[in-house]
């Protein structure tokens, strides 16, 4: 199994600080690392642009996501347990019962193909 991580990149660390407005301003202008199993446990996330973003496996469990919209990002093996989702999008990939599983139950989100 692999494990969760933290990054040592600029971006990440403005998520890690939950300083979004400023990573939504410097995504635009700066390449953006993979989020692949990266921790972002109990952080607020509200208005992140997660557009083109890569958070295969990302941990996300207590987060607060609220009105992130998701349809372009790649959440295949992230965990949402006992996240805030309200007004979210998700990509169309993953059914309503998977992401309510993943939500009360903490299983990885796994993509209907």
């Amino acid at each position: 199994m692999e494990r969760v991580k933290i990054i040592d990149h600029p971006l990440y660390q403005l998520l890690r600080s939950e300083k979004v407005d400023e990573f939504n301003k410097q995504k635009q202008s700066s390449p953006v690392p993979s989020f692949e199993l990266c921790d972002f446990r109990g952080l607020d996330l509200r208005g992140l642009d997660a557009s083109g973003l890569d958070l295969k496996g990302a941990y996300f469990r207590g987060a607060d996501l609220r009105g992130i919209d998701f349809r372009k990002a790649d959440l295949e093996g992230a965990s949402i347990a006992s996240t805030k989702i309200s007004g979210c999008y998700f990509p169309e990939e993953l059914s309503p019962d998977e992401i309510v599983m993943s939500v009360t139950h903490g299983t990885r989100l796994r993509y209907r193909r």
